[in-house]
């Protein structure tokens, strides 16, 4: 097995390894009285759901290259073969945090790695509805579980305690898995659930940051929204710790609304070209409640009062925002909360977003992209009409009646874990 390189200094550069997790069983259990607690803002058709992600990990694979799109469940059985120590001691941690009779240890070191793994994914120990713990269905969320600063990890730490398991299951694949290993030992690994690094404040703030909140635009330039999920006292003791070990130059911390609409910074701007980010207009380029503070390693602080101004100031000065909704009302309003500014890009100039918002797909096509539907992409792949090495400036567009349902996006649903 490929140890690889782990690296990201660019939200744009060509991809290279990505992990992903395809909608699971687990999803399928959530009832209409309980989306909320589990932060699902609605019940879906699993598989529906199932294959409109295997449309999205087709393209992706497509074009960088089955191998290197990796799925949290292989992950997990193959950290699981590696390390007979550390899968009991996990077993161990799972029983007391998910407060299970002790009897269930024997009964979950006696499955196979591959049960184990579905079990601890679906909370589910059978088909016969022994259900052991909640589904975490946000794991099909994985930018949020680990962002790779340069060539460091730092593994997040949910606000939501329906998403701890999330932060559990990447805690054991980050440290046991063997592609990981060497980033273990150099020590490039930053766990913002280690209490000893990242104790609570004197005034009682938890440590809380997720993965959407954090951006690498330059690789000296490290973005992190203060959001509904992540706190200011959190962002400022990984700036330190970051500072400490000279990952990053300068780490920027972005105000956003405290809103479920604006759950992150990547539902509100992302990077899809090196001229072009696609945004929501009224906080990005007008400021709505929001602001913008770049902390250097050299101590100084720069104020900024909005995210364009930032932007063109320090990063690029040309660069050009294109409009969710195309910066109209009502429309900026409703396809920015169906994910219209929440793009991944696989390379400069192409890049993943849902099928569900033509005012933005507009505000494209007037900059110059193509838009073409991700089915309709690996039909001309198939056929040998178009190669992957020939898309450029494209927008490919998503199958997404149930994958935004649940409130994220292509950004969303992809952890990068090495770019160009």
């Amino acid at each position: 097995m490929s140890l690889g390189k782990v690296n990201v200094d660019s939200e744009i550069s060509t991809l290279k390894r990505v992990i992903v997790h395809r909608p699971d069983e687990g999803i399928a259990r959530i009832s209409p009285k309980r989306a909320g607690e589990l932060l699902f803002d609605d019940i879906v058709h699993l598989p529906n759901m199932q294959e409109e992600h295997d449309v999205f990990t087709a393209v992706l694979r497509a074009f960088i290259g089955e191998e290197n799109v990796l799925e949290t469940s292989k992950l997990l059985v193959e950290a699981l073969s590696t390390d007979d120590v550390s899968k009991m001691d996990m077993i161990d941690k799972i029983i007391d945090y998910e407060e299970l009779p002790t009897s269930y240890k024997s009964i979950l070191a006696e499955l196979s790695n591959e049960k184990l793994a579905d079990v601890l994914i679906t909370g589910s120990l059978d088909t016969v509805d022994h259900i052991l713990f909640d589904p975490i269905p946000n794991f099909i969320f994985t930018r949020d579980i680990a962002v790779v600063v340069n060539d460091h990890i730092i593994i997040t730490k949910a606000a939501k305690q329906a998403r701890y398991r999330e932060n559990f299951l990447a805690r054991f694949i980050f440290w046991a898995h063997p592609i990981f290993r060497k980033v273990r030992e150099e020590g490039k690994i930053i766990n913002m659930n280690n209490v000893d690094l990242f104790p609570p404040s004197k005034k009682g703030e938890n440590i809380t940051i997720e993965g959407g909140d954090m951006m690498m635009i330059h690789k000296d330039y490290l973005l992190i929204g203060c959001s509904e999920r992540t706190n200011e006292y959190t962002i400022k003791a990984l700036r330190d710790v970051l500072f400490s070990k000279g990952v990053v130059k300068n780490v920027v911390q972005i105000d956003i609304p405290n809103d479920r609409a604006y759950m992150h910074i990547d539902t509100v701007f992302t990077q899809i070209n090196q001229n072009h980010i696609t945004a929501f207009k009224p906080i990005v380029i007008d400021g709505l409640a929001s602001y913008v503070e770049v902390y250097r390693h050299d101590g100084n602080i720069t104020e900024y009062p909005t995210v364009k101004d930032f932007i063109r100031a320090e990063i690029n000065g040309r660069m050009k925002f294109i409009f969710s909704g195309d910066g109209e009302s009502p429309y900026q309003e409703r396809e920015q909360w169906t994910d219209g500014c929440n793009l991944v890009a696989i390379k400069p100039g192409v890049a993943l977003t849902y099928d569900r918002n033509p005012k933005t797909e507009d505000a494209f096509k007037d900059y110059g992209y193509t838009i073409i539907h991700a089915r309709d992409l690996l039909n001309k792949f198939k056929s040998g009409e178009l190669k992957p090495e020939d898309v450029k400036n494209t927008i490919i567009t998503l199958p997404s009646n149930e994958l935004s349902r649940a409130r994220g996006g292509s950004h969303c649903m992809t952890c990068p874990i090495e770019r160009e």
